[in-house]
């Protein structure tokens, strides 16, 4: 898609629908894996909780290179495509097929198992970054405009969630249809198959339908490590990481133990995909609310205000007991959603204003290598996550289901008090944390606009310069 012939910083509906469908695929996998991925490889794949914790470290220790990496290398390129789109197109196949093969289970011993899921993940990894990265440095060349990126991204997680949300309801449904016939490995296979297309498609549309605004003079490259002191030497920029990460990591430390919460504190396993249903659909319809409310109290004021009523959620999950109604379960779901929205919304929407400061201190735009570190902390929260769940199962004596296991086996009282406090009093503690940062974040909506318009001052000296 051509980009607008108009200056307007006013994107087109259009252009945020396709902006807003390349998240479909990175939301797919993310919600499979960050509620499924570490039940897929203690309960059905049969590994230790230890093993999976080490597959998921050396993962991001990878993730460490490869994401800022991929972000600095797509501000230097130059196509007739633009510098960010290009990645997302021929990186979309690559994507869905290493999904795919993450869920498979190989006929192999576990050592077999260990290299076969710890080389796949590596892959997919590279796969995730080749197309996520560059996407979501987008959103600082699509607008400048303040309350427009906030919309974008609006639009963005609207998709995400959305698709999030139907990938963590249907994929266990999916499964549990198949397990009867073909087991629990074969459902899990089909599901991947049919998520892996799912999360391919979109990012032709969004390749179609995205433009991207920039000049020359802002492609100038900053050598690799005189960039990356540039970025974390930026003040700002070390704030929204602390509080996109410390945010995150509770998202999936969280999301990964509803099903360990739901199987074996509650017993109640039927209730999962409800549950997922609560939370992400209310998260869904809280991006817009929040979006509405942030501009009248900004976006510090709607981060303080999500991650409190989240807090008080946490405590009201550790207190929770197996002899509750479902449907206080489900209900606690939902309100938990209403928090997680702003995890999802409120990081993303600073980070572009953040560039810009960048840019005023540089002389250079360079959002693929801020926005490479912010994937990399997505990527770490998830893998972070992961691992601290599993070495918190492995401590607490987690009984790893034998083979054949149909129904839920009796966890020992140590496992399931962690579960307990991994998804209440330890996540409440870390969002208490979150506040603390986002109230000495340094941007406010009258600062951006100082900037934008020093930003524009410079530019209207430079073409009437001779």
């Amino acid at each position: 898609m051509k980009q607008p012939a108009n200056t307007s910083e006013k994107v087109p509906l259009v252009t945020k629908l396709a902006f807003g469908s390349g998240d479909v695929g990175p939301a797919v996998a993310t919600g499979i894996m960050s509620f499924f991925l570490l039940y897929f490889f203690t309960d059905v794949a049969r590994l230790s909780p230890a093993t999976a914790g080490i597959i998921l470290l050396v993962n991001k220790l990878w993730d460490a290179v490869n994401d800022p990496l991929i972000g600095m290398l797509s501000d230097r390129i130059h196509t007739r495509w633009g510098r960010r789109r290009p990645w997302f197109l021929f990186g979309a196949i690559p994507f869905g097929v290493t999904f795919f093969l993450l869920f498979q289970v190989p006929n192999l011993g576990a050592s077999g198992k260990f290299w076969y899921y710890l080389i796949v993940s590596l892959m997919l990894d590279i796969a995730f970054t080749v197309v996520n990265v560059p996407y979501t440095a987008l959103t600082a060349e699509l607008s400048r405009d303040y309350d427009e990126r906030t919309s974008l991204n609006s639009y963005r997680f609207a998709f995400s969630i959305g698709s999030g949300l139907l990938a963590a309801f249907f994929h266990p449904i999916i499964v549990d249809a198949i397990k009867p016939t073909g087991g629990e490995a074969m459902g899990y296979a089909v599901s991947a198959a049919i998520w892996a297309i799912v999360a391919t498609v979109p990012f032709f549309f969004a390749f179609w339908g995205t433009y991207e605004r920039h000049t020359p003079e802002e492609e100038a490259p900053m050598p690799f490590l005189e960039g990356l002191k540039a970025t974390f030497s930026n003040r700002a920029f070390r704030y929204v990481t602390g509080i996109y990460l410390l945010s995150w990591l509770v998202v999936q430390t969280v999301s990964t133990l509803v099903i360990y919460y739901l199987t074996y504190w509650l017993r109640r396993p039927e209730l999962v995909p409800f549950v997922l249903l609560g939370v992400q659909g209310s998260s869904l319809i809280f991006l817009f609310v929040w979006t509405a409310i942030s501009r009248r109290i900004g976006k510090k004021g709607v981060y303080t205000y999500g991650m409190v009523w989240w807090i008080i959620v946490s405590f009201l999950l550790f207190i929770v007991q197996p002899s509750w109604p479902p449907y206080v379960i489900i209900i606690l779901g939902v309100l938990a959603g209403v928090g997680v929205a702003t995890a999802y919304l409120v990081p993303w929407a600073m980070l572009p204003d953040v560039i810009e400061l960048d840019e005023l201190k540089t002389g250079r735009r360079r959002e693929g290598a801020f926005y490479g570190f912010f994937v990399l902390l997505q990527k770490l929260g998830l893998a972070l996550g992961l691992f601290l769940v599993s070495q918190g199962l492995a401590v607490s004596g987690y009984i790893t289901p034998p083979p054949g296991t149909t129904t839920p086996i009796v966890q020992p009282d140590s496992a399931l008090l962690a579960i307990r406090l991994m998804i209440g009093p330890i996540p409440a503690l870390v969002l208490a944390a979150g506040i603390l940062l986002v109230h000495r974040f340094p941007i406010t909506r009258k600062d951006h606009e100082a900037t934008l318009a020093e930003l524009a001052r410079r530019r209207a000296q430079a073409e009437m310069a001779p």
